[in-house]
């Protein structure tokens, strides 16, 4: 008989690509998921990882097993969504993934609130990128997901997995206090940047190719001299006056001495969503996570 737990840990290697990454999503530690590992190649008498360089890789026998443990992951789900339904009451694990902002600026009270409401439910929460949330909930890693998307980058959703709005995050230029632009009371059209050096995220996110498209469809492109994945940093290197910056609002906290706020006509908007797999709908835990986030999204100024 095959252990459920070591299954897990093998999908979620091959889902994360390496056992750093599976050991976050499953919350356990990178000695723990290499254990189950070792403990699995023992039971199947098979090899199931190969040393690549720093990093690992599934054998052909392990792809395999990875793809029938998702199934079998499926069924677990189902039978444990269907008893949690009977009992009418959120319990058991609930993972919910969500960008960086809104783990900081949404999340908190969302999280105490379910621990507070439904003592009987172990919430676990995980930072990941929003290009990765859809693919992770679709896949049975993660429960729930908090993703976002701009007006002009809709956000995915395969078969298979639900979602509903959470709310608008509304976006600001942010400039330094001796900028031109500093002082604008009307708001500033987008065509009006184009000489602007920016600060942004790096490639590959989606602030970064947002602001890439919106200014390409503007008529020019950007100029973009810093990258920097976290917002505080950003704001850093925006009091140095070192460019501007296009940042939304949630999760972003206080603005820096000599950085100011400049609307921005019309007004950037990201909307954001929680997405879960279609077959877990009924479950309690996922109702109450998805009201929370609702709720709270109007109590942290999501429109």
């Amino acid at each position: 008989m095959l252990d459920l737990a070591r299954l897990r840990a093998l999908h979620a290697i091959s889902v994360h690509g390496s056992v750093a990454g599976a050991a976050a999503a499953l919350g356990y530690t990178p000695s723990a998921v290499s254990q189950q590992i070792t403990k699995l190649e023992r039971e199947t008498r098979t090899t199931l990882l190969e040393r690549r360089g720093r990093g690992v890789a599934l054998t052909e026998e392990a792809v395999h097993l990875a793809s029938a443990a998702q199934e079998l992951l499926a069924i677990v789900e189902r039978a444990e969504t269907s008893l949690e339904e009977r009992r009418g009451l959120p319990t058991g694990r609930l993972s919910i993934g969500a960008f960086a902002s809104a783990a900081r600026g949404l999340l908190p009270g969302v999280l105490a609130e379910l621990d507070r409401e439904h003592p009987k439910l172990d919430v676990r929460l995980t930072e990941v990128d929003p290009h990765l949330s859809v693919d992770l909930v679709a896949k049975g890693v993660i429960d729930l997901a908090v993703a976002h998307d701009w007006d002009i980058a809709p956000l995915p959703a395969p078969e298979g997995v639900a979602q509903a709005v959470i709310g608008d995050d509304r976006c600001d230029l942010l400039v330094p206090a001796g900028h031109r632009l500093a002082g604008s009371r009307d708001g500033v059209r987008r065509e009006e940047l184009a000489k602007e050096r920016w600060i942004c995220q790096p490639p590959g996110t989606v602030c970064h190719d947002w602001l890439v498209r919106t200014l390409r469809t503007a008529g020019y492109e950007p100029d973009i001299r810093h990258q920097a994945e976290e917002n505080h940093t950003q704001l850093a290197l925006l009091a140095a006056g070192l460019g501007v910056a296009m940042i939304p609002r949630l999760g972003r906290g206080p603005l820096p001495e000599g950085v100011v706020a400049v609307r921005i006509d019309p007004v950037p908007v990201r909307r954001l969503y929680a997405l879960w797999r279609t077959e877990a709908a009924r479950r309690p835990a996922i109702t109450a996570a998805v009201s929370a986030l609702q709720a709270h999204g109007a109590g942290v100024g999501l429109h």
